[in-house]
């Protein structure tokens, strides 16, 4: 098996992978998108809304919201909370959900949640959890495909939505197929 990389930046990774098959190629990919864990906004508990909008379709919006997931000193069991208070006449950003923790906190911005009228207001409280995308779409980490470019060599595109950096979820999957790997070896020699 050989790699080859072609595009290495914090955004975007793309290389090349010989001597590997289909469903291999397809293994990675799959892994990448449901077996990275990330941090997002699982529940979201209402103090007040008195926008347009149902409080479901708000709270829909903001787990949707990439989430900045540290490498290290995090896991399944950790919560972070945010918070949101808001009043019109404005359209609210994800940079008015506040964190708890420096470290973990929106990956961009500039996502518009909700537009608020004159006199409307909105206050809740998000937590956020680690999670991964067999569970939910939110958790994914970015953009994973690949092509066949000849009978064992594919290219792979990994583009991140912002949790961490393209390479970052290239390792992270890497690591996940070894140890299923690790697994599947063990249980053979029983």
């Amino acid at each position: 098996m050989q790699i080859k990389f072609l595009e290495n930046s914090p955004f975007a990774v793309r290389f090349t992978i010989s001597g590997i098959n289909a469903a291999f190629a397809n293994a990675i990919r799959r892994i990448a998108m449901g077996s990275v864990p990330t941090f997002a906004i699982d529940t979201v508990t209402f103090y007040e809304n008195t926008s347009a909008m149902f409080d479901e379709y708000i709270a829909h919006r903001i787990g949707l919201i990439p989430i900045i997931t540290p490498s290290k000193g995090y896991d399944e069991k950790d919560k972070i909370l945010f918070s949101l208070e808001a009043e019109g006449p404005k359209t609210v950003y994800s940079s008015e959900l506040k964190s708890e923790d420096k470290k973990v906190k929106v990956a961009n911005e500039k996502i518009p949640i909700i537009k608020l009228a004159e006199g409307q207001h909105i206050r809740l409280e998000g937590t956020a959890v680690m999670g991964t995308g067999s569970r939910h779409a939110k958790f994914q980490p970015g953009y994973i495909t690949y092509k066949q470019l000849g009978d064992d060599e594919f290219e792979f595109y990994i583009e991140t939505f912002g949790q961490m950096p393209a390479g970052e979820i290239l390792e992270k999957t890497l690591a996940v197929l070894e140890k299923a790997l690790d697994i599947t070896e063990d249980a053979l020699k029983k």
